[in-house]
């Protein structure tokens, strides 16, 4: 996949977290020959905006950024209150909608954990690492939107 660039958002609330995710994504984009931008946001319910930016960007043609898909980490935690469940579901409802009303290849590395441990097992590069999951995520729906041709091969 030489010349893909691939739209990295990270939610730097949790650093450690987000640091173990973030190896996994650029692991799995360099296996590929995949590029990529980071851009940092300060909580999970800033990434759907942020990529909306981007692509507000690529419709006006203020940047000649070109991105053949997107990548969203960061982690929220349990806490005591109904907060964590508003953030949650506002935020992956919103990159949901993106992702069917712009037609983005999106993979989705947010944790929603109940605890930092919890978070820690899955952000492990040497663990289940979501962030690479989500790479893989984004990685094949760009190769789906090829095979459906809405990507010239």
């Amino acid at each position: 996949m030489a010349g893909l660039r691939i739209l990295i958002i990270e939610a730097r609330f949790y650093d450690e977290i987000t640091d173990h995710l973030i190896r996994g994504v650029v692991g799995e984009l360099a296996a590929v020959g995949a590029g990529y931008k980071r851009v940092i946001v300060p909580g999970i319910f800033e990434i759907p905006a942020a990529i909306r930016y981007a692509i507000r960007a690529m419709e006006l043609r203020a940047t000649d950024e070109r991105y053949g898909g997107y990548v969203a980490i960061g982690c929220a935690l349990r806490g005591e209150t109904d907060h964590y469940d508003n953030i949650c579901r506002s935020t992956f409802q919103a990159l949901q909608d993106l992702a069917i009303q712009y037609t983005l290849a999106l993979g989705n590395g947010i944790l929603t954990c109940h605890d930092e441990d919890q978070a820690l097992e899955r952000a492990s590069v040497e663990g289940r690492n979501f962030g690479s999951q989500a790479a893989r995520a984004c990685l094949r729906m760009i190769e789906i939107k090829r095979e459906l041709s809405l990507i010239p091969k």
